[in-house]
């Protein structure tokens, strides 16, 4: 218990280096398709597409997310799952206000 706990204080310390290290263009475009609510979040740091014009745009974002979340895992020895709820968190503490948020039993917030 002890170890998956210091393993997941890593991936949480990792999550915080996340975004210093998204480029700023992308980051801009995912604030602004965030704060129209064409795209929002899922509690796994998974992009969601509310809006069938940001589909592209959240397939690219998501494939760079599942890249760094499949790395950070195998640096941690702990699952996909675990890294994305980490940076999820993540996420949803510095996404700008009005983003949309949805939660594990499909109900959406908004920020």
């Amino acid at each position: 218990m002890v170890l998956n706990s210091m393993k997941m204080l890593r991936v949480l310390f990792l999550a915080f280096a996340f975004a210093s290290v998204i480029p700023t263009a992308w980051a801009a475009d995912l604030d602004s398709l965030r704060s129209s609510g064409a795209v929002g979040e899922r509690y796994d740091g998974m992009a969601v597409a509310r809006d069938g014009s940001a589909s592209d745009f959240v397939s690219a974002t998501n494939a760079k997310r599942t890249q760094i979340y499949q790395e950070r895992a195998n640096k941690e020895g702990v699952s996909v799952k675990q890294v994305g709820m980490v940076y999820a968190k993540q996420i949803m503490s510095k996404a700008p206000s009005g983003t949309w948020f949805q939660a594990e039993d499909g109900s959406w917030v908004q920020k």
